[in-house]
């Protein structure tokens, strides 16, 4: 790797929102990899716990928080002061990505998110449809966005590992079935429908965001915490939402408590359940079989959209597609504490860091199955001991979410007036170039295993035996 090389330049002023474990994990990769001015760079969190990171960098430092009635006046004049294309990356919880996104392009400044955030209190409105809790209704709006204002200043929507990555590992690995099995291809494909068509004719029939952390820590976890390799806050606002997937054009079947939305772009369905308390069968290469969670993702939906040949509810091809999410063992005992407390929130909640982890992985790739080859995970198989030596103020898990930021960031240089974007539609080779050095291992690997396989078969089971790859088959019941 050239610890070195410098991808590009931001001109104007630099605004990084929250400061938490991606917040530091990106600032090494920004001195290394972005040529910019500290002394125009400001960063905004509520919590001041490790601003002497920034102190001791010359870094600017605001203790508060961004909020919907504050965020135009307290961003405005920090993104636009003095000369330059400021640029804005919003890695916080508890503010709204579209308004801050809205605000930027008004401002003529560059955006970049990882996830499509609300404002406080969307997650727990015990009044709200559960179909307007999904992530579902929080893409439509942004999508809106983007048809009201089409083109104009780059905004990167949703670009971290997953969201982000993933869906440049999904191109990769369409090409590398077209090869193995071969499909011919006479060039990469340069936009959705020319991808869409490349994914109908591998015979793809859908995407596990398959991941297995398997991380440990040197301490057993205490009661009433809630541990993770990632954010905790977000975690578990995602694992209350409901149960949500990318609804295939093969699927014959669906569970009696799914329903699916009667406006926008149809792609997706939700369960009337939380998705952090839903299990489905799926297949990582270090454990194999496994059983994951299928939490909601905003690429659950946006890689079923994209890849979909027609339109409406029963298009000609569409793929299914949801993440099926192992988590490390003490973020699972988190959870199970959680669910058994009625889902209310542990009292002490703590993100791991490098020093706190004895070993493991988290190996995060994609999936695609139901092809001749039956079935191809693609994806990043990334050490503690590797993400030590890459980069500090991370562990491997961060380090896959912060290179994915850093992978946007550039691409958002390369291409300012790119309108808003999703991952899906980005340069996938471009980004994976940027982000390549710091994803460990990064391997194909087929597997002969389905969901039928190996079941134990002491009880009756309401199972599709002529289509393995059926969500019938998948989902834990």
């Amino acid at each position: 790797m050239n610890a070195s090389l410098v991808h590009g330049t931001i001109s104007g002023p630099l605004v990084l929102i929250g400061f938490g474990s991606i917040g530091r994990g990106i600032l090494p990769l920004l001195e290394r990899h972005i040529s910019f001015d500290k002394t125009r760079m400001t960063v905004i969190d509520p919590v001041d716990t490790h601003r002497n990171l920034l102190d001791e960098r010359g870094i600017a430092f605001t203790k508060q928080a961004v909020t919907r009635e504050n965020h135009r006046a307290l961003l405005t004049p920090l993104l636009t002061a003095g000369e330059g294309q400021g640029f804005c990356i919003n890695l916080s919880v508890d503010t709204s990505s579209l308004d801050i996104m809205r605000l930027c392009r008004e401002l003529g400044v560059l955006y970049i998110d990882t996830v499509t955030e609300p404002w406080p209190g969307f997650y727990f409105d015990k009044s709200a449809d559960a179909g307007a809790r999904t992530n579902y209704a929080l893409r439509e709006t942004v999508l809106a966005e983007k048809r009201s204002n089409p083109g104009g200043i780059t905004a990167v929507s949703c670009c971290g590992a997953n969201p982000g990555m993933v869906s440049w590992f999904v191109k990769e690995a369409l090409l590398t079935i077209a090869r193995d099995t071969g499909v011919a291809v006479d060039a990469v494909p340069v936009d959705r429908a020319g991808w869409a068509a490349l994914m109908q004719a591998v015979g793809v029939k859908g995407v596990h965001v398959a991941e297995r952390d398997t991380q440990r820590v040197k301490a057993p976890k205490p009661r009433d915490t809630f541990w993770n390799t990632w954010s905790v806050e977000g975690f578990i606002s995602e694992g209350l939402q409901p149960a949500e997937l990318g609804w295939g054009s093969f699927e014959t079947w669906k569970p009696e408590n799914a329903r699916g939305h009667a406006t926008g772009n149809k792609a997706g369905i939700y369960l009337l359940q939380p998705g952090a308390d839903t299990r489905v069968r799926t297949w990582c290469p270090t454990p194999g079989p496994q059983f994951g969670f299928l939490v909601t993702h905003n690429e659950a939906i946006s890689i079923s959209d994209y890849y979909t040949v027609g339109s409406g509810e029963t298009p000609e091809f569409r793929p299914t597609c949801h993440y099926a999410y192992h988590p490390s063992d003490v973020a699972v005992l988190s959870l199970h504490e959680m669910f058994g407390r009625a889902g209310v929130a542990q009292a002490t909640q703590r993100v791991l860091d490098e020093h706190e982890i004895v070993d493991g992985r988290d190996e995060l790739g994609v999936l695609l199955y139901g092809h001749a080859r039956n079935a191809l995970w693609y994806g990043s198989r990334l050490t503690i001991e590797e993400a030590r030596t890459l980069a500090p103020y991370q562990n491997a898990t961060g380090l896959q979410v912060s290179s994915a930021v850093l992978a946007g960031i550039v691409w958002a240089l390369e291409n300012p007036e790119a309108g808003i974007v999703e991952a899906d539609e980005m340069d996938h080779a471009r980004c994976l170039e940027v982000q390549k050095p710091y994803l460990g291992s990064v391997e194909a690997i087929y597997t002969d295993w389905t969901p039928l396989t190996d079941r134990p078969g002491f009880f009756p089971e309401d199972l599709d035996l002529d289509e393995p790859w059926s969500f019938r088959n998948v989902l834990v019941r």
